[in-house]
């Protein structure tokens, strides 16, 4: 199957190195397009089988399934342009959360999907989420799902879970990379450690417990339970963390959520108004 991708961005970028790297699409079956060409040309410098294509009506005239990897107020002129292109057996797949698979579905006249990635992918790990449109196909669902389990755990969520779950899976990797920073500048400001060691000691404690996790060696709860001795010194730890934390995850979430019903409202408003000036 021919895969386009619209958008080489971060994203876009990571989607196509992923399926790529994982041997998902051999590179020959990839086309690609960016509004500034010079980067998808950096792409095909590292893979040359793919292709580059001029604009986004020549990658929708030569592939089955198309990634649309753009900003969300970008979705709506751009579908509302290849609308009149795209065929019944071809695939859109929207990897945004503002926008709804129904919506999607309200302009193309095609099967419909969308795939939200996260940087973890990138190392042919971490979690993808997926929601189907109502007339997407059984084969277009098995293919990509097969697809994201080569570079992914993916996981079927419905539209209400959308920004949480993306919360969680897309942006947790910059949230945790935060505190986890914070963490060692923390223990270099407090203590003799240099700024190397103690990035070369945090990196090496993530991982493990990652590998920990994903062994099902430990569960999160258990974890904390193994380490935390009654009356040791992680114990002293915890009761920081317990005493400071607060709501501070529970303010993160009211942020991303409120930032993103603001672009629900944005990317509402370009339907209703292409609805009345048809």
């Amino acid at each position: 199957m021919n895969v386009g991708i619209i958008g080489t961005g971060n994203m876009g970028t990571i989607i196509t190195e992923s399926f790529i790297e994982s041997t998902a699409v051999p590179p020959s079956n990839l086309y690609l397009t960016n509004r500034t060409r010079s980067k998808a040309e950096e792409l095909k410098d590292i893979y040359p089988d793919v292709s580059i294509e001029k604009c986004a009506e020549d990658v929708v005239a030569k592939t089955d399934l198309i990634f649309i990897c753009i900003k969300p107020l970008d979705i709506h002129p751009l579908l509302s342009k290849l609308s009149p292109l795209l065929k019944p057996e071809q695939c859109i797949v929207s990897i945004t959360s503002p926008l709804s698979v129904n919506q999607l579905e309200q302009m193309v006249n095609c099967n419909v999907a969308r795939a939200i990635p996260s940087i973890t992918n990138r190392a042919l790990s971490g979690v993808s989420l997926l929601t189907f449109g109502e007339n997407c196909s059984n084969d277009y669902q098995t293919y990509l799902s097969e697809l994201f389990q080569k570079i992914s755990l993916p996981v079927l969520i419905e539209d209400k879970v959308t920004r949480v779950a993306s919360d969680i899976v897309s942006c947790g990797p910059a949230f945790f990379s935060f505190l986890l920073q914070r963490f060692i500048d923390s223990a270099v400001q407090e203590t003799e450690i240099s700024p190397e060691q103690a990035t070369e000691l945090a990196s090496g404690m993530i991982i493990g417990m990652g590998k920990l996790l994903e062994k099902g060696v430990f569960t999160l709860p258990t974890l904390q339970d193994k380490v935390c001795v009654k009356g040791g010194v992680t114990g002293e730890g915890i009761k920081v963390l317990e005493a400071e934390i607060g709501q501070m995850f529970n303010h993160l979430f009211q942020a991303t959520h409120e930032k993103y019903y603001e672009d629900i409202r944005e990317v509402n408003e370009q339907f209703e108004y292409s609805k009345d000036h048809k």
